[in-house]
């Protein structure tokens, strides 16, 4: 039962974290209230330089017990062999209080939720290698929902846990390790800036990129994947490249995304407003293209009591819009978190689970050190 009602509080928590970029500057005054911390943020201190090295500051890790990453559908299984890539994975925010601008780092109800979404999102790559995803003191979803200079302050503190991570992550699995980075929602966030920031600046790193899973977040073509160091993926077999996609059904209104985001600066402090996004579909693996339902590999469907999910394959196609969009049709029934018009960035990973893990598998084998 606990775990059930753990489900229920985690979906609820990303249903209103989807809508958290549109609700920045459209949110109304009483879900501000609800939601916006009433204090203002308090300055903490940088996380230690050493401590990520220890394996309590991790949410998942190849040398942890109970490690949520590991999880599958029936029919499928984790890498069993040595070898392979190095995952870092950063989940999407779970930390729902208004308390505080940041979450503590040993908040356990905060942590039981993003575990969940590691079973649902990090799962997808615990065949192309072992998974390393950190906790961190992310920003509560309120700072999605205001333009208060709090906000950002908190933002930059929880990439500031995530930006320490990384250097840990990358001392303790050595100087030759190939490495796929991934995230979602504010996770994919964090993971624009770690491009920007650490690797498109270091050619040795960026030589180990295997591939970037930048999902649920927007990525303008032209203003910010300049600045990130790798090109949007070409071709189905292409490594050292970014994916990424924001999922609608038809009839799409994307209208509160694109509205804000064309307020919005990009990474070369050019305006994003009329520009298009990267979007890659993800049943193909590349840019701007069409796929039927047939090409879909597995959907994750949950299970009635939310504890599990069954895997079915050939029900989602996927097509990308002019503007940058991943549409997919109709819409399946995989579950109550739709967000208005149409939005199903609840589901940009589940949706096509199977086809993520042999698209990272494939760059895997494709990547040539």
């Amino acid at each position: 039962m606990a775990r059930k009602f753990l489900y229920i509080i985690a979906g609820l928590i990303v249903l209103v974290l989807a809508g958290a970029f549109a609700y920045r500057f459209f949110g109304n005054d009483l879900i501000r209230m609800s939601l916006v911390p009433g204090e203002e943020f308090r300055a903490q201190p940088d996380v230690a330089r050493n401590a990520y090295d220890d394996k309590a500051m991790w949410l998942a890790r190849p040398d942890l017990p109970g490690n949520p990453a590991l999880w599958t559908p029936e029919g499928y299984s984790p890498r069993a062999r040595p070898g392979g890539a190095a995952v870092f994975f950063i989940h999407p925010t779970s930390y729902v209080s208004r308390d505080h601008w940041n979450a503590p780092i040993d908040d356990a109800e905060t942590n039981d939720r993003a575990a969940l979404f590691l079973r649902g999102q990090a799962s997808a790559f615990n065949e192309a290698g072992e998974i390393w995803a950190p906790r961190y003191r992310q920003a509560t979803f309120g700072a999605f929902l205001t333009s208060a200079a709090d906000a950002e302050r908190a933002l930059n503190l929880a990439y500031g846990d995530v930006a320490t991570a990384f250097d840990s992550f990358l001392t303790q699995i050595g100087p030759r390790r190939p490495i796929i980075l991934a995230g979602h929602s504010q996770g994919a966030l964090h993971l624009t800036h770690l491009l920007r920031d650490r690797i498109a600046s270091d050619p040795k790193l960026l030589r180990r990129v295997v591939a970037a899973y930048v999902v649920g977040w927007p990525i303008s073509r032209t203003t910010d994947l300049p600045r990130l160091g790798l090109p949007d993926c070409a071709t189905a077999d292409q490594a050292r490249c970014i994916l990424s996609w924001q999922t609608f059904a038809e009839p799409a209104d994307p209208s509160l995304i694109v509205d804000t985001y064309d307020k919005t600066t990009g990474f070369d402090g050019q305006p994003r407003r009329g520009t298009p996004m990267v979007c890659t579909n993800p049943l193909i693996g590349t840019p701007g293209a069409t796929a039927p339902a047939t090409a879909n590999l597995g959907t994750l469907y949950p299970a009635a009591d939310l504890a599990t999910a069954a895997i079915t394959a050939g029900k989602v196609p996927a097509r990308c819009d002019e503007r940058g969009f991943l549409l997919i049709g109709e819409g399946p029934a995989v579950g109550p978190y739709v967000l208005p018009g149409n939005n199903y960035h609840v589901y940009d990973y589940s949706l096509f689970w199977a086809n993520v893990r042999a698209d990272a598998n494939r760059r895997l084998a494709a990547f040539k050190p």
